[in-house]
């Protein structure tokens, strides 16, 4: 592992056990994240990345979900192996998590104050009035107006744009060296997701923090991301720079997302989606996942699942098109 790498996963393998089958939510996954990097999970939605992102803390409901296995490594602890004890002091305090649906992650009868509260009081032992003063000033970093009058409000006092401030300051609470932040503003206008992106970036820079943002928004992705995971059908299909995965994709999949997107500087708002749906992770095709919608399908793509092949030391893409 890199000295700046912060967070290295390995052939990670998580499945939900139902009535109907197993399904293989995520099939031998592996990235990294570095230092004061913006990673990007990105691919539509089923692809298994917000389950990526749970099993990182653990989080995979179980049953149904368990982890099968694989090894996430944050600096010498494997988080898949270490204890209960010491995984509650890494959740929140060293890696936080910011949850996709604030409407249901925040709880409804207690203030939005003592819900921010509550993770600094436990992770850094400070008394209410230092904790509360705290809260004060996560707020008021956030853009929440009139955060002292705020803190006594409850949830449903805010709009959603408030909310997931709310839920980011929870995040932020004890100054975390990762943050994983799950679709945090697919339910978002423009203006505040501006604003809520402004907020990350900001805290990239200020704090150095590593970031792990997950969204099947492409355009979101290009103004945010240092590196990106293309996801597809629980499994990676290509990893590479912002600049690789734009100017230079080479998975067909990732052509895909890429041609769903409206090109303004050309005139072309006329979106080109890809044929076909998604397959079941229940019983998946035998080989490369994404054949049966690949309209570059070769025999061998119905045979063999494709191996990893490096391009540059950034870019990686499994495809049999490069084997």
């Amino acid at each position: 592992m890199v000295s700046n790498t912060v967070l290295d996963v390995k052939n990670l393998k998580t499945y939900f056990f139902t009535r109907h089958g197993v399904v293989k939510a995520v099939d031998d996954v592996s990235f990294d994240l570095r230092r004061g990097e913006t990673l990007c999970l990105v691919g539509e939605s089923g692809c298994g990345k917000t389950t990526a992102a749970l099993s990182v803390l653990r989080l995979v409901d179980s049953p149904p979900g368990k982890i099968l296995g694989g090894e996430i490594t944050y600096h010498n602890d494997n988080l898949l192996g270490c204890p209960d004890e010491r995984l509650r002091q890494i959740r929140g305090k060293r890696i936080a998590m910011i949850f996709q649906d604030p409407q249901s992650s925040l709880n409804p009868v207690f203030t939005v104050g003592d819900q921010i509260a509550e993770q600094i009081k436990l992770h850094l032992r400070l008394k209410r009035k230092e904790a509360m003063d705290r809260v004060l000033h996560l707020m008021e970093r956030i853009g929440i107006p009139k955060a002292r009058e705020r803190m006594k409000d409850y949830p449903h006092q805010f709009s959603g744009g408030m909310k997931q401030r709310v839920m980011i300051a929870i995040a932020l609470s004890c100054d975390p060296e990762i943050l994983i932040a799950d679709e945090p503003v697919t339910a978002l206008d423009t203006t505040i997701k501006s604003q809520i992106l402004d907020i990350f970036q900001g805290l990239k820079q200020q704090k150095s923090m590593s970031i792990l943002f997950i969204t099947h928004d492409l355009g979101t992705v290009a103004g945010i991301a240092d590196r990106i995971v293309v996801m597809y059908g629980g499994r990676v299909a290509e990893v590479g720079t912002a600049s690789d995965i734009f100017h230079q994709p080479k998975h067909p999949y990732t052509h895909g997302l890429i041609n769903c997107l409206p090109k303004v500087a050309t005139g072309r708002i006329r979106l080109v989606p890809i044929p076909g749906t998604i397959p079941s992770l229940i019983d998946p095709p035998k080989g490369c996942i994404f054949s049966p919608r690949c309209q570059q399908r070769m025999p061998v793509c119905d045979e063999h699942i494709p191996k990893e092949v490096t391009i540059t030391s950034d870019h990686r893409v499994a495809c049999h098109l490069f084997s």
